[in-house]
């Protein structure tokens, strides 16, 4: 897949004034562009024009081009498009916001979720329903016989169970099917946040009427090789053709007079104004690519790079590895790996990553808050702290960890070259001299003055 990855090749500045090829393990957060979804828009653009009503040659191929972007992405989850439907939108944090406010709530309907969450599958749900967290195991799995519990205690409330695919801490994976199944016979439908998931594991709706059917599923292009703006959200046609859309306005409409408005049929009910066609297509490419590799192909691969990874970074004396650390378990995780350098700030370790070993990772709570304190065993009071301190623009102190995330394109070298970084960092054997920025709690190296402008700015210098 190396071959098909945009900017591998890109050499990047270090400290010492070294050119060295880029190492990015930052891809939890962001994937580098598919060359396939590259090219596929520099095919598309010079025909790009607005999509639906327009009469024009390009507006009707654009046209037809949008509505099979939204084909194609339901088949990359293999939802049944006949009862179901895709809407396409910025991401998945906008999707699950708008399922927020489209899925019926009353005042005391309940709505499970987990520790696990990323924050963008637990505020949207806070100002509409009762939120119940079921608990993490102390290594970072759902406890699922507390979940069992949550669901018994409020059976006959529960309007939604909402849990990640795969965990963008830890990348443990969610045994979504059969908690499907539990949910479907208290009920309730589910809600899998797949962001995290679908670039590394095959997602499978299942038939609406199999008992473990995923009722509504969110993905995110910027996690999938194609980082143009585009999410998706992926569930029953039924649910959003009862009501009105949130944002209301061009494209969802039929017929409206000075006092009656007749809405759309899905999914342009809730595609309000126009839509990033360029985003839909290269999702849809980057998404028919993934399926003609394989996902399994991914998915062996990847376990292969997790087992070493597990290997290279556990041997390294003063590096902590939360989460799974089994390498013969790999298969009950995508490539994520949190981890810590024993006396070293978690902010400090991923800048000198960044400025001496040319390698992207990602430091601190990951829009997950909860789950990271749980994994670092914080006791009230620690936390208590760090939030009084955070909240008064300090945030030197904030706990966390750094983040190994791998895409399909990485490999044992790029493992290697993080290993031998921690390695140096462990022993205290870096040339900066850093000082942290208290009011983002970013280290900084002292005197240096970052070449970006040799490589890319809108204008001028920062």
């Amino acid at each position: 897949m190396r071959d098909r990855i945009l900017g591998l090749d890109r050499r990047v500045p270090l400290l010492d004034g070294r050119l060295v090829p880029y190492v990015n393990l930052d891809n939890a957060a962001s994937t580098p562009p598919l060359r396939d979804a590259m090219e596929a828009l520099e095919r598309f653009m010079p025909f790009y024009s607005s999509v639906h009503r327009g009469s024009g040659f390009k507006s009707r191929l654009s046209t037809v081009a949008y509505d099979q972007a939204h084909e194609i992405v339901g088949r990359f989850v293999r939802a049944d498009l006949s009862t179901n439907t895709v809407i396409f939108g910025k991401n998945t944090t906008e999707a699950i916001n708008k399922l927020s406010y489209r899925l019926p709530l009353s005042p005391d309907s309940v709505v499970i979720t987990t520790q696990l969450e990323h924050h963008s599958n637990d505020l949207p749900w806070r100002g509409r329903a009762q939120v119940v967290h079921a608990r993490a195991t102390p290594e970072g799995r759902l406890d699922e016989e507390d979940f069992d519990r949550k669901l018994d205690e409020y059976a006959g409330r529960v309007a939604l169970v909402a849990v990640a695919g795969a965990s963008n801490v830890t990348g443990f994976l969610q045994p979504i099917h059969r908690l499907a199944r539990k949910v479907h016979a208290a009920g309730a439908r589910i809600l899998v946040d797949a962001a995290q998931l679908a670039p590394h594991r095959r997602v499978d709706m299942k038939p609406d009427d199999d008992p473990e059917h995923l009722d509504f599923v969110t993905i995110s292009a910027h996690k999938m090789y194609a980082p143009f703006g585009t999410g998706a959200l992926v569930g029953p046609k039924r649910v959003f053709l009862q009501s009105g859309p949130e944002y209301t306005g061009g494209g969802t409409v039929d017929v409206v007079t000075l006092d009656e408005v007749y809405w759309a049929g899905m999914p342009d009910r809730d595609e309000s104004g126009s839509p990033n066609v360029a985003g839909a297509v290269a999702m849809a490419v980057a998404a028919q690519t993934l399926m003609d590799v394989g996902m399994d192909n991914i998915a062996a691969h990847e376990e292969g790079l997790i087992a070493y990874a597990l290997g290279r970074l556990g041997a390294i004396p003063g590096v902590r590895i939360y989460g799974e650390t089994d390498p013969t378990r790999v298969g009950e995780r995508v490539g994520v790996i949190p981890f810590i350098v024993e006396g070293v700030s978690h902010f400090l370790v991923a800048a000198i990553l960044g400025y001496e070993g040319g390698i992207g990772v990602r430091s601190g709570c990951f829009c997950a808050h909860p789950y990271v304190v749980h994994l670092l065993g914080l006791k009230a009071d620690e936390s208590a702290a760090w939030r009084k301190q955070l909240l008064n623009g300090d945030k030197s102190n904030m706990p966390g960890m750094v983040r190994a995330s791998f895409g399909c394109y990485n490999n044992s070298e790029d493992i290697d070259r993080l290993a031998e970084m921690l390695e140096r960092i462990a022993r205290g054997d870096y040339q900066g001299d850093y000082r942290v920025n208290p009011s983002t709690g970013e280290y900084i190296p002292l005197g240096y003055e970052e070449p970006l402008a040799d490589y890319f700015l809108l204008e001028g210098r920062i």
